[in-house]
């Protein structure tokens, strides 16, 4: 019996230890229980030792606690301190009250600073008053079979054993109690919350422990949590409409009469609801937790998401209470790292529950929810929505709260990498603040974050005044240049990018800029010192006096010959040409040194990069506005060839500028305007051509050829077969090219469309530009 094995069973506790929990208000004992069996004659057998801890919780303590009396109290109740260590307990709790509260936390929320899941006590309602012991489990579990009010009673005591992790291994190895706690969940969660809530803590108490993960999993707790939970917000949408039905219902007969039977109804029926809503919400917490736990194994998860677990999280982000929303969110934030997780909160609009909650005064809360926004801003459409939703002025306002600022400036960068978004933040009030905060690093390295966004905000005009009011400017320079900051250099490249008055302040930091372009700098920062320096293209700037006073030409000559540098750096300096070049003086100046040829060589090495080439041939567009480097161009260099070559080039950019270059080239020089005039001719009759061709090719009409099919236009240039023109009067110059009258009198319709090409081929119907026709006869 019973009774006969403790007669062999003796327990002993031992070296009992004292002291303060490091950040709550609580004391710690640290104690031994020594059990050992012992023989009929009494002697020892068998012995054992186990280390135990016990917190004991002191939520009344404040300033103005009585420490004795408290003392006294603390060691009447707790049967592990003797009463010789009443003076030790004394001064500790002497300690706890006058120990000063760490920087964030408030004395009210100490012992709540952070909120783990498995941080969990009994709620009201399950409280037997009963220590639960371990060796009496078997009549635990025996109360599983009865009524449901015994039901509650084992299994809240088979809960106060799980709290204990030296018990659960013994519970693991008990199958017969885990196997009745399962079926009593899985038959009787309908008929009560307590009963079903305090079944899922003690297999919440498992989940905490990965090796436990398996049992779990073989009851299937998981699936049933996911049934419940449902089921529990179906219960309270239902509840959620009654009440709005007895709350119209009332509103109604107060506008007629006061009938103080609804009123009662309806305070009943919402003091209900509050009752239910608590338990629910206290069930949905701890069911939450678990299925967080077990959603560690990623095939796990991934079952959770086919029972649409994403959108269960989301509804229930319309709730109060913020111990669940924390559990809600956390289960969210490691949701988001997978695409398809990340996708559905996008559908399920979870952006805009989380807005609601920022900022709030649960710190925990506040920052599990930036960081899940973090996880949510890599997307372009949610960051759309959180800009939408308003978040961009209340994110920049946590920038003033050190323990948030970090992960609201992160949101803040991402949102502000869409050009869109950008001007939104020049009406927050952020912009003084993150530059005082620039300038208040000194010397030190800045945060990458804060120069990260300052960067992207200068990209907009109306965030670049703002941040160039006062000082700002001269500041930034001052630091750049002093410490060879890469990053603020290419923050004032941003801002020397926008016409107007922004532009206009550079005119003072010109000679500094110029002054950083050097061989012994890194070229890191030559760049974006180029680059700032090619923005500003300013009437007032005296270019030739720059080159001259910093001996810039030859450093911009030396650095086009292909391979002396990163091609970022050979970049710039073609930027850097092209902007010196609108001034007259500048252009000589560089047409002199020979960079022309050498903006050639670098055009027949990059030919394959059409940034290159574009910029080469805009520097080429700014040169020929000029009489000195024009004549230059066309009588000492090939540019004028690689032009009409490049006019028609894949990439629309560059035709845009080769066309430009060419029609000023054309307007200058009589013989070139005609040889451009003819490759445009010639280039629009191939390409016509071609398209005729395919087009019989897919009708599959043998036409006039042979067996071979061979092409009419045949291997040739099109424009040299003479033999395909019906009629060469008037059109045909001594040489045996085709007049350029001819082609002007053509594009200005002096020559009349025929139905040559129709009568011969009605079968035919080509579509082509009315300007052309003429030209079509022709060459058929």
């Amino acid at each position: 019996s019973q009774e006969e094995k403790l007669k062999y069973l003796d327990d002993s506790l031992k070296g009992c230890n004292l002291d303060v929990h490091p950040t709550e208000s609580a004391l710690v004992i640290q104690y031994e229980v020594e059990a050992t069996i012992l023989g009929e004659l009494g002697d020892p057998m068998v012995g054992e030792r186990k280390e135990c801890q016990k917190i004991i919780r002191l939520k009344s303590l404040n300033a103005h606690t009585d420490t004795s009396s408290l003392a006294l109290k603390v060691v009447e109740e707790c049967r592990l301190i003797h009463p010789s260590k009443l003076s030790e307990v004394e001064q500790l709790l002497f300690y706890l009250k006058n120990r000063k509260v760490p920087d964030g936390m408030s004395p009210n929320n100490q012992e709540q600073q952070r909120v783990l899941p498995r941080d969990f006590t009994p709620y009201a309602g399950v409280e037997v008053g009963i220590e639960a012991n371990i060796t009496s489990i078997d009549e635990y579990v025996e109360l599983l079979y009865e009524g449901i009010q015994e039901k509650i009673k084992g299994a809240t005591l088979i809960f106060q054993l799980a709290c204990n992790p030296n018990n659960l291994e013994e519970l693991n190895n008990n199958e017969a109690a885990l196997g009745a706690l399962a079926r009593v969940l899985r038959e009787d969660w309908k008929q009560s919350v307590d009963l079903a809530t305090t079944i899922i803590y003690i297999f919440f108490c498992f989940s905490s422990f990965s090796h436990f993960h398996g049992l779990v999993t073989h009851f299937k707790i998981g699936a049933l949590c996911m049934n419940i939970i449902e089921h529990e917000l179906k219960r309270y949408d239902l509840w959620q409409d009654e009440l709005q039905k007895k709350r119209k219902a009332y509103i109604l007969s107060c506008e007629f009469t006061d009938n103080q039977n609804l009123k009662k109804e309806h305070d009943k029926s919402f003091r209900k609801y509050q009752s239910l809503l608590i338990k629910q919400e206290q069930f949905l917490r701890v069911a939450l937790c678990l299925l967080l736990n077990l959603a560690e194994d990623t095939r796990t998860e991934l079952k959770m998401r086919n029972k649409n677990i994403v959108n269960i999280l989301v509804k229930i982000l319309d709730r109060e209470d913020e111990e669940l929303l924390l559990v809600v969110i956390s289960f969210l934030k490691k949701l988001s790292i997978f695409l398809e997780n990340k996708n559905d909160m996008a559908e399920a609009l979870a952006v805009e529950k989380l807005a609601r909650l920022v900022p709030c005064e649960h710190e925990e809360l506040l920052s599990t929810t930036l960081r899940l926004l973090l996880n949510l801003s890599f997307d372009t459409l949610l960051r759309s929505q959180m800009a939408q939703t308003g978040l961009i002025p209340k994110l920049c306002s946590l920038l003033a709260d050190e323990g948030q600022r970090q992960l609201s400036m992160c949101i803040l960068y991402h949102i502000s990498m869409d050009d869109r978004f950008k001007s939104m933040f020049a009406d927050t009030g952020c912009i003084p603040q993150l530059m005082k905060m620039m300038f208040s690093c000194g010397d030190a390295k800045m945060d990458v974050e804060l120069i990260s966004l300052c960067i992207n905000l200068a990209a907009n005009k109306n965030n670049a005044q703002i941040l160039c009011e006062g000082n700002s400017l001269r500041m930034l320079m001052k630091r750049a240049v002093k410490l060879k900051d890469v990053l603020v250099m290419k923050m004032i490249r941003n801002l020397s990018q926008h016409n107007g008055p922004t532009k206009s302040l550079f005119l003072d930091h010109v000679g500094d800029l110029a002054a950083q372009i050097r061989n012994d700098e890194a070229e890191e920062f030559v760049i974006e010192c180029l680059g700032t320096l090619a923005n500003l293209n300013i009437p007032d700037l005296d270019w030739a006096m720059v080159l001259k006073e910093y001996n810039l030409v030859h450093y911009l000559k030396d650095r086009l010959k292909p391979g002396s540098a990163e091609d970022d750096l050979i970049l710039e300096v073609v930027n850097m040409i092209g902007t010196v070049s609108m001034d007259d003086s500048c252009a000589a100046m560089l047409a002199k040194s020979g960079i022309i040829p050498a903006l050639i060589e670098l055009l027949n090495a990059q030919q394959e990069d059409d940034e290159f080439v574009c910029q080469i041939v805009y520097v080429f567009y700014q040169m020929v506005f000029h009489k000195a480097t024009r004549d230059v161009i066309m009588g000492d260099t090939q540019a004028p060839a690689y032009l009409i070559d490049l006019m028609h080039d894949n990439n629309a950019e560059i035709r845009k500028v080769c066309d430009n270059t060419l029609d000023i080239i054309a307007e200058y020089y009589e013989e070139w305007g005609k040889k451009i005039q003819m490759e445009k001719f010639r280039w629009y009759n191939s390409q016509w051509l071609e398209m005729v061709e395919s087009q019989m090719d897919e009708a599959g009409d043998p036409f006039l050829y042979e067996k071979e099919r061979e092409s009419f236009i045949g291997n040739g240039d099109i424009l040299d077969r003479p033999d395909l023109l019906y009629s060469t009067e008037g059109l045909m110059g001594a040489d045996g090219t085709i007049s350029p009258e001819f082609y002007t009198d053509f594009q200005s319709g002096g020559q009349g469309r025929t139905g040559f090409l129709n009568s011969v081929y009605p079968q035919l119907s080509v579509p082509r530009p009315p300007a052309s026709a003429a030209l079509h006869l022709l060459l058929f």
